[in-house]
């Protein structure tokens, strides 16, 4: 009994450290020293739930499909009754039958019928061996060119090229609120190591003011107002601390490997240039855009394909103003002399029936005809929309290149101003006042900066959102 246990407890401790392995070394990848964008978008588009749930939409169009393809499947039916009272056999009747239903309106159909008793429907009597038929079945009005099974199988086709449409749209949207994630924890990050950094300006300029009012050369409010800026700046870098830390799991919400979620290791930096690569990514560039063809856009794919499907319902509804007229021929024999063919052994039936006002055929292809017409005008209104959407975000993301530009400039003049105070500082021709009133200014202008840069990075990604291509 010992020896099972401890067998057991083995095996326990080797699946532990299989799974240790494996986790860590899905968390290896997470763990390098930078993590680029296009990458992490990889890993988004591969891995994300969502963005699998969203490939679920052509399975479940696949499996309408076959669905309505089993419309057209071949069918055996067998129908028997048999009625025996004290002693008696009233009645025994076989009826079988194998259908295979065709595309245009025709149903081929063999059949093999027996009927013995004493008691039954003269018109059902067969001979000892039973009764062979093989024969065809027509609809020469309704059901000819397109009937319910035709229309199924046809929109059940569209409905494939629909899905594929609704997969990229939502598919899309994750990969938009995955790149939202990504260019807020790049923000948060710049905004720390931007704090880090002048604090540590702040707390080396604080040591040497106090060992300047040590030797007396400096007055002594002079270290007030220093460990006043250090105190700021530890509080600037506490609160960007914590906002990086909620940017970080508000990241790893997308990222995934396998069925694994994994989160960022503390020594991930996101990618600096950024904004060198952003626009290949995500193919954003103006020259690579087009907003006057449009025809491949998801959302105008599935309003066309929508249109499809209404115009096989209109052919459905007009199908209806024929009247019903279903023609049957079937060759009758006895089974052994099947090989032999004789034309006066046949049944045949002629199925008719029309409306006399079709009111209500016609109803339902005008209103057939209504819902398309108002379809054509949503793809008009949506093409419009969607130009303008782009020919806006293209305007917007042209305007923020140049508010970068001004703000790069900007930060250049202010660092320009800084160096020039602290000269004049050395030299004794100016004040700590005056030398953290310049600091604070270019801190000022560098967060501007990362926010303007992130406002470009948003900006392209919300047009990469509208031109929804996210293969």
């Amino acid at each position: 009994m010992g020896k099972t246990k401890n067998k057991f407890k083995t095996i326990v401790r080797l699946f532990s450290l299989l799974f240790l392995f494996s986790f860590s070394a899905y968390s290896q990848d997470f763990n390098k020293e930078e993590l680029s964008y296009s990458e992490y978008l990889g890993y988004v588009k591969k891995y994300h739930p969502l963005v699998k749930q969203a490939n679920l939409e052509i399975s479940n169009a696949q499996a309408a499909l076959m669905l309505a393809r089993g419309g057209f499947d071949p069918k055996i039916e067998v129908d028997y009754n048999k009625k025996e009272f004290k002693g008696t056999e009233y009645y025994s009747l076989l009826n079988s039958s194998f259908k295979i239903p065709t595309w245009y309106g025709i149903e081929i159909k063999a059949g093999f019928d027996d009927t013995d008793g004493q008691y039954y429907n003269p018109q059902n009597r067969t001979p000892d061996n039973g009764l062979t038929s093989l024969g065809v079945s027509v609809a020469l009005g309704q059901g000819m060119f397109i009937n319910q099974r035709m229309a199924d199988v046809r929109e059940g086709k569209l409905q494939l090229k629909l899905s594929d449409a609704q997969r990229k749209l939502r598919a899309i949207e994750v990969l938009y609120k995955a790149s939202e994630a990504y260019f807020e924890w790049r923000k948060s990050y710049n905004e720390a190591e931007l704090y880090k950094r002048y604090l540590g300006f702040a707390s080396t300029r604080f040591a040497g003011v106090k060992k300047l009012i040590e030797l007396g050369d400096s007055p002594a409010i002079d270290s007030v107002e220093a460990g006043i800026t250090v105190r700021n700046r530890e509080l600037n870098v506490e609160n960007a601390n914590l906002k990086l830390a909620k940017a970080k799991l508000y990241l790893s919400n997308y990222l995934w490997l396998e069925n694994v979620p994994v989160e960022l290791g503390d020594m991930v930096k996101p990618e600096e240039n950024l904004i060198l690569t952003l626009e290949e990514t995500l193919k954003t560039d103006a020259m690579m855009v087009n907003v006057e063809t449009l025809d491949t856009h998801p959302k105008i794919q599935a309003l066309e394909t929508k249109m499809s499907m209404l115009e096989v319902n209109r052919q459905l509804k007009a199908n209806s103003l024929l009247p019903k007229l279903n023609v049957g021929y079937n060759y009758i024999s006895e089974p052994s002399y099947f090989d032999s063919f004789n034309a006066d052994d046949y049944k045949f039936n002629i199925d008719f029936s029309i409306p006399i006002f079709l009111r209500k055929e016609r109803g339902s292809l005008k209103m057939a005809k209504l819902k398309i017409q108002d379809l054509k005008f949503d793809i008009e209104q949506q093409r419009l929309e969607l130009k303008n959407k782009i020919k806006a975000q293209q305007t917007e993301i042209a305007s923020l290149k140049r508010q970068k530009n001004v703000i790069d400039n900007l930060v250049k003049d202010y660092v320009t101003m800084l160096n020039s105070e602290e000269k004049l500082f050395s030299f004794g021709e100016s004040s700590i006042f005056l030398l953290n009133s310049r600091e604070n200014n270019l801190v000022s202008a560098k967060l501007s900066q990362i926010s303007i840069e992130n406002q470009f990075y948003i900006s392209n990604a919300e047009l990469y959102k509208i031109l929804a291509n996210p293969d």
